[in-house]
């Protein structure tokens, strides 16, 4: 299984010779023995942006409460969180909290350029992270 540890340079875009654009993430590899090649499909592995302390309409995608007919001060917050039995939060229950900062996976990305010259490689797509977030690229197989 080949396996390469990059670090994420950020984004830019190709052209097609057809005209069409073609969004890239940038990064920079630590070895020059590639065993992944151009046109290759393959899986990124990262820590996502963090987003710090969220509310239950970011985080989970709540709707929140109607901003007429009776609400004052409630749109965003996320309802009933439990009954009256048992009377405790289950485990599970959706809420507000710490969001981001995860080791996150993306699959099936494919490898649009490589530069041997300058240890930079080039995915087509988003990969997970801020600038300088480092990568585990693994060779994508499917099965």
């Amino acid at each position: 299984m080949a396996e390469i540890i990059g670090r994420k340079l950020g984004m830019t875009q190709f052209f097609k010779e057809d005209g069409k654009v073609v969004p890239v993430t940038l990064v920079e590899l630590d070895s020059n023995n590639l065993e992944i090649k151009e046109g290759e499909k393959i899986k990124v592995s990262g820590v996502s942006k963090g987003k710090g302390f969220q509310g239950v309409v970011k985080r989970h995608g709540f709707s929140g409460m109607p901003a007429s007919h009776g609400h004052k001060g409630m749109e965003r917050a996320p309802g009933s969180i439990g009954q009256r039995f048992p009377q405790h939060t289950l485990k599970g229950m959706r809420m507000a909290g710490h969001m981001g900062a995860k080791k996150t996976t993306i699959r099936n990305l494919e490898v649009a350029k490589i530069d041997k010259e300058n240890n930079v490689m080039a995915i087509k797509g988003a990969v997970p992270g801020r600038k300088g977030t480092f990568l585990k690229i693994i060779k994508f197989n499917e099965g």
